[in-house]
This record gives structure tokens, C-alpha cells and sequence, in this order.
């Protein structure tokens, strides 16, 4: 153990070169996908995603890891060791992607059909992250409080089975379908990530493995599409002019906090997860040997995401799991401190936004399915063996919610169309697609819900488990959770109309049901053991 005093403590070691392009890397990639999620398929203005969005929750990344280094430097000093590494943070590639895809798009969308043009459209979009931002924060700021007793009451299966099942679905089948839009550049790449994160290969060349795939598959997307050899629909980006923007902080988000009531059962769901997952790095760093404290862990990161949404982002951010990993880099304080001026900064100079307008979708997607498949792998390997079939049970909702974006593109589907087939029936039960709309509303929750119940049945709680349905259908009541709403709102019971409030008491009566023939069976006495 080194007793070096804290004055001449070295504030760089050579790891911490290795920890910055890795922690770079991971949120270049993310800013990137959101960019292209947001400009390429729900066709966004690219200056309000640059100028407006990314400035503010590139900040963010700075204040969280400026915090993360001051706790490393100081648990150095306490302790008198120069090993000790520091949390890694930066945005969270689930909920960050799921705002994207399942909240700033589909919003755009539809204030577009209301007839708002485009431009005022993405900014009312903007004012909507920005207070989901907040929303979000709060919650992490109230929990970091009551971390440990979250997980007591919600069960590892119920947390990473919900999240599992939007990885799964979400954030693997939904951007493997980017990446196969230009077969040749998504394959290779996706295959190269495989290659040097799943099975660990080795390189010729010292560089981390994901830059190395992303210049490869830069590289053949712009060489194959100037040949002319490239997927239909090549074009070298309009590249966005470079401006200086500061992260001011901005009430705008008081605007857009009642836009944020029918996304609240994706929401506070998001910031739930980042409190356990934050939890759960804790414990990793502590058993890598550095002692953070879990709660300053969390309000860290509750912080960073706050000062975010004040300062105009509209992506959370989070402790990474991989600090043991950033530990045998040899990486230390200075990794975070270096990532997040360049994040930071990069957002408010525009380099950023240079970065990531270059980066094609098919080099970008690949990243993020592989992220929805080692979240996937961990809400199985995470849990016990015997609550594995409740992990995937969680999965069965978001099925429904995936089949939700797509049945609810007009330009799948009419609107007249969709309203048909959501009011029909072929007499046997509800509408099929009333059905899968129901069902997918609120699909985290119903996730959480699902799997708590389950395992509580596995482990003879069936009291636990009547009390999770019971949850269940109070949530189901307002539309928290199987909102028969098409867009997923909440209401009160008592404004629903006809088939809409019909579906409504079928589905609160199936939990109310399920829970009282639960209540009866945990009267029975217990069996006795045998010998």
C-alpha cells in the first residue's frame, strides 16, 4: 500500500489513456444513435438535436465524472492508496435510446399530425425531454436515499427481466434492423464487435476494439457508397455548421413537464433501473477494492442527470458497470476527468456533433444491439436458476410494445384502419389488436409486476405475490399499466367510454381475480417437512 501524499498524488498515469477512448467511445456511440435515431428515422431537424440537445446532456457526462474523480481522489487521500479507480459515467444506453425511440420520436410524430411544423414540433419535443430529464432526476434523488430498500421489495428477476425484455426487443431487433439496411457495412461491423467483446479475439493494432470497428465500418460505408457499390440510399451527410453553444440553465422545462404524464410508465420505470443499476456497480467497484459509498454513488449521478435536464439534455446518465474493467486498464482519476472535458466541452464547441453526423447508422445500430444482448444474457445470468422463467416472463410485454410501434406507424397502417381493427371483434374475447395494445401499454411495469408475482409464487410467497397484483390492478385502474389509450396514456376510470372502459375492468378484474384465488390458496396449512 502506497502512503504518497495526496499533493503529489499524480493526477494521470498511462492506464488512464486506455479508460478515456474506451468511456469516450461508449458515449460517442450513444449521442450518435440518438442523433441518427432521431434525425434519420423520425426525421427530426438536425439543428435542434445539436444545438439544443446535445450541448445540455453532454454537460451533463461533465459534472458527473468531474464528481466521480473528486470521490477518487478523495478515497485515494483517505485511504493512502494510488490504485483506486474511479466510477465511470456516461449516458445510459437503454433508457437513452428508449427516449429516442419510445418517447422524443414518437412525440414528434405525433405533434406533427396535431399540424405543428416541423421546427416548432422539435422544439415542444425538446421542452418534453428536458422535463422527462427532471422527472427522471427527482426520482434518483429521492431514491438514492431508499436504494437498498427498492431492491428488498422488487426482485432481481422483476428488475432485469423488465429491462431484459426491452433490451431484447428494443434495443436488439429493433437497430439490427438499421444495421441490416446496408447489409455489408452493419454485418462486418457487428461482427468485428462480437469479435473483440464476445469472444475477446485478439488485434494487430493497440486500439480499443469498438473504435477499430467503427473506422472499419466507417470506412466501408463511404468507400462502398462513392463507388457506387454501397446500399440503396447513400448520401454523404449535409454536414451541420459547427456553432458555440452554452449549456445555460433554462425553464423550458417547465413547459413540457404536462406533455410528460402518458410517457410516466416508461419514465419512472428509467430512472427506477439506473437506482438499482447504480446499486449493483457499487458493489462491483467495492469488490474490486475500492469502497464507495452507494449513496454518493447515486446522488452523483441523480445530480448529473438534474443538471442536464436544467441545462437543456434529454438523456440520463449513469455508472457504468465495467469499472473493474477500467481498474485492470490500470486507469485511475484521470480517465473520468479527461472524458468528461471532452464530452462536455465537445458539446458546447459542436466537435461533438461533427463526431456523430459522420458516423452512419449501420456503424452506430450494431453497438446498441449488442448492448441489448449482454443486457438480455444478464437478467438471466443475474438471477437465480429457479426464477429464470420468470425473467422471461418479464419478456412478454415488450413483444407487445414492439408490435405497438410498428402497428401504430401510419404508414403501415391508416389511422381509420388502425381504429377498426381496434374496435372489431370476431366474438371470441377482445380485439386481437386492442388486445396487444393493452397489453404493451406500460410494458416495463407490467414487466416489474409479472415477475415480482412469479418469483413470489416460486418462493412460497404468496401473500407477496397477492400484494404485487394487487398493485397491478390499482395501476391498471389508471392506465399506468395496460392504458387503453392507443398512445399509452394515463385517465381516470370514470371518463372511459364503452369498449375502451370494457377492456379496462376485464384487465383489472383478471389481476383482482388472480389475486384473490392466491389470497385463498396461502390459507392453506403448511405441509409439514419430511424426514
Amino acid at each position: 500500500m502506497s502512503s504518497t501524499p495526496a499533493h503529489t498524488r499524480r493526477w494521470f498515469v498511462a492506464g488512464d489513456l486506455n479508460g478515456f477512448f474506451g468511456l469516450v467511445v461508449d458515449n460517442l456511440s450513444i449521442l450518435g444513435f440518438i442523433a441518427m435515431a432521431l434525425i434519420g428515422i423520425f426525421g427530426f431537424p438536425a439543428e435542434v438535436v445539436y444545438q439544443r440537445m446535445f450541448p445540455g446532456t453532454a454537460f451533463g457526462v461533465l459534472v458527473g465524472n468531474l464528481i466521480y474523480t473528486w470521490m477518487a481522489r478523495r478515497l485515494a487521500t483517505k485511504t493512502g492508496r494510488d490504485d483506486v479507480t474511479a466510477m465511470p459515467l456516461g449516458l445510459d444506453a437503454p433508457t437513452s435510446i428508449g427516449m429516442a425511440l419510445l418517447v422524443l420520436g414518437p412525440s414528434f410524430v405525433a405533434l406533427k399530425q396535431q399540424g405543428m411544423d416541423a421546427q416548432a414540433a422539435a422544439m415542444a419535443t425538446w421542452q418534453l425531454g428536458m422535463a422527462s430529464l427532471i422527472v427522471m432526476g427527482l426520482l434518483k434523488l429521492v431514491l438514492s436515499f431508499f436504494g437498498d430498500a427498492v431492491t428488498r421489495i422488487v426482485p432481481r428477476a422483476g428488475l432485469l427481466g423488465s429491462i431484459g425484455g426491452a433490451a431484447l426487443t428494443l434495443l436488439g431487433f429493433l437497430p439490427l434492423i438499421e444495421t441490416l439496411r446496408s447489409p455489408i457495412v452493419g454485418f462486418v461491423t457487428f461482427g468485428l464487435l462480437l469479435y473483440v467483446l464476445v469472444a475477446k479475439g485478439r488485434l494487430p493494432v493497440k486500439i480499443p476494439g469498438v473504435l477499430l470497428a467503427f473506422i472499419v465500418g466507417t470506412t466501408l460505408y463511404y468507400g462502398l457508397g462513392l463507388a457506387g457499390l454501397g446500399a440503396p440510399g447513400f448520401a454523404v451527410p449535409q454536414a451541420v455548421p459547427l456553432a458555440f453553444t452554452l449549456p445555460l440553465p433554462t425553464l423550458g422545462f417547465l413547459e413540457g413537464l404536462p406533455a410528460t404524464v402518458p410517457y410516466l410508465p416508461l419514465l419512472l420505470p428509467f430512472g427506477l433501473l439506473m437506482v438499482v443499476g447504480g446499486i449493483n456497480v457499487s458493489e462491483s467497484a467495492r469488490a474490486a477494492g475500492d469502497d464507495y459509498r452507494t449513496r454518493d454513488v447515486l446522488l452523483a449521478e441523480a445530480v448529473s442527470t438534474l443538471v442536464a435536464g436544467f441545462c437543456g439534455g434529454v438523456a440520463q446518465t449513469t455508472p457504468y458497470i465495467g469499472q473493474p474493467a477500467y481498474k485492470h486498464m490500470g486507469a485511475r482519476s484521470g480517465y473520468t476527468l479527461l472524458t468528461g472535458l471532452f464530452i462536455g466541452l465537445g458539446g458546447m464547441l459542436g466537435y461533438v456533433s461533427g463526431l456523430v453526423q459522420w458516423l452512419p447508422l449501420a456503424v452506430l445500430a450494431p453497438i446498441i444491439v449488442y448492448v441489448g444482448l449482454d443486457i438480455t444474457v444478464q437478467a438471466f445470468t443475474e438471477t437465480p436458476r429457479k426464477h429464470a422463467i420468470a425473467v422471461a416472463l418479464g419478456f412478454l410485454p415488450s413483444i407487445a410494445y414492439l408490435l405497438n410501434i410498428k402497428f401504430g406507424n401510419p404508414a403501415w397502417i391508416a389511422p381509420d384502419r388502425f381504429a377498426a381493427l381496434y374496435h372489431g371483434t370476431d366474438g371470441r374475447g377482445l380485439p386481437d389488436l386492442a388486445t396487444i395494445v393493452t397489453l404493451g401499454n406500460g410494458f416495463i411495469i407490467t414487466a416489474m409486476i409479472w415477475t415480482t408475482a412469479l418469483v413470489a409464487m416460486i418462493d412460497g410467497k404468496l401473500r407477496h405475490a397477492v400484494l404485487a397484483l394487487l398493485v397491478g390492478a390499482g395501476l391498471t385502474l389508471f392506465g399506468f399499466i395496460h392504458s387503453v389509450d392507443p398512445r399509452g396514456g394515463i385517465y381516470l376510470p370514470w371518463d372511459l367510454v364503452e369498449l375502451p372502459k370494457l377492456i379496462m375492468w376485464q384487465f383489472f378484474g383478471a389481476y383482482l381475480a388472480l389475486a384473490v384465488v392466491l389470497g385463498l390458496l396461502s390459507l392453506q396449512k403448511a405441509e409439514p417437512e419430511r424426514l
